[in-house]
């Protein structure tokens, strides 16, 4: 079994930003969290509207940075800037999916397909910072190109410290169930990612040679399983946490952003509680903090006091 600092939260887009982090560290004070995706170009270039590139990381303990793009120099800066930042390692990102990433983008999944920009970017990133650099991946491009391993081989020689390897090629999307491969014999260690979402998940991956595992969408509405899959005790109450969450959210965004986009949360928290459909109907009309937090305490019997 992995001890909690084998058990990494994934990056989650739209997800985990950092009042999702707040939420998680609660309840795992030493796992590996590692951040939603951040864009190379939008981070050097300083874009003001978006708030995470302008994070700091220094008292979130263990935090890993994650960065896509298709530019080396680009992307190297991009680490150091979240170096000096306060990340613990910076994580590149060759497994999302999207088609604005993965194909548009030339980066994400795509750098399954060209393992030679993938091994410039990996070695401008070690290169360019002094703490470790992790890539995530994915089984390859589809069932035509299984290559994880040639790409796992590409990234030991560019000096990655471990990988994170997503049960998927890019083409299924997050359709099917993942199916993990065997890793042993892998020259650097390898995380299990793709529905992992109990502790027989995690002896299923131990078995197969993998050195930890990181937890994605089953985060969604329960963001304290990473502490309670490695044997911590689960909320006794609910509400309490999401309306924790909620304050986090409208303190990091303010309440014209934070309450439409903690919506999802909602949703998630609720999923197959009784009168939830209802609940989640009530909420998608809401604009108002205050009226938001009445709704939350009404539905879960809050008894929070904050």
């Amino acid at each position: 079994m992995f001890t909690n600092n084998q058990i990494f939260a994934a990056p989650l887009a739209g997800v985990t930003d950092r009042p999702f982090r707040r939420i998680v560290r609660e309840f795992a004070p030493n796992a590996p969290i590692v951040t939603e995706m951040i864009s190379c170009h939008s981070l050097v270039g300083g874009r003001k509207n978006c708030l995470r590139n302008f994070d700091r990381y220094d008292e979130e303990g263990p935090v890993g940075a994650q960065i896509f793009g298709a530019d080396a120099g680009l992307m190297a800066d991009a680490a150091r800037i979240l170096q000096d930042a306060g990340a613990k390692w910076i994580d590149i990102n060759m497994g999302c999916p999207v088609p604005k990433v993965a194909t548009r983008a030339g980066a994400g999944a795509f750098l399954m397909r060209d393992h030679r920009l993938a091994g410039d970017i990996m070695r401008a990133v070690v290169n360019a910072v002094q703490i470790p650099v992790s890539i995530k991946t994915r089984l390859g491009w589809d069932d035509a190109h299984r290559d994880w391993r040639d790409m796992i081989n590409v990234a030991a020689d560019c000096g990655v410290k471990f990988v994170a390897l997503h049960g998927r090629t890019r083409a299924q999307l997050y359709l099917g169930p993942a199916v993990l491969p065997d890793v042993h014999g892998c020259p650097l260690p390898v995380i299990a990612n793709g529905d992992i979402r109990c502790a027989d998940d995690l002896s299923r991956a131990s078995e197969l040679g993998y050195a930890g595992a990181m937890i994605g969408r089953a985060m969604l509405g329960r963001p304290w399983i990473i502490g309670t899959i490695g044997g911590g005790a689960a909320p006794t109450n609910v509400g309490n946490i999401v309306r924790r969450h909620l304050e986090y959210s409208l303190e990091y965004y303010g309440a014209k952003t934070a309450v439409p986009m903690f919506r999802k949360h909602v949703a998630w928290y609720s999923a197959g509680m009784p009168n939830s459909a209802e609940f989640r109907i009530r909420v998608n009309g809401i604009i108002d903090p205050d009226e938001l937090r009445v709704a939350i305490d009404e539905f879960w019997g809050c008894d929070l006091d904050i």
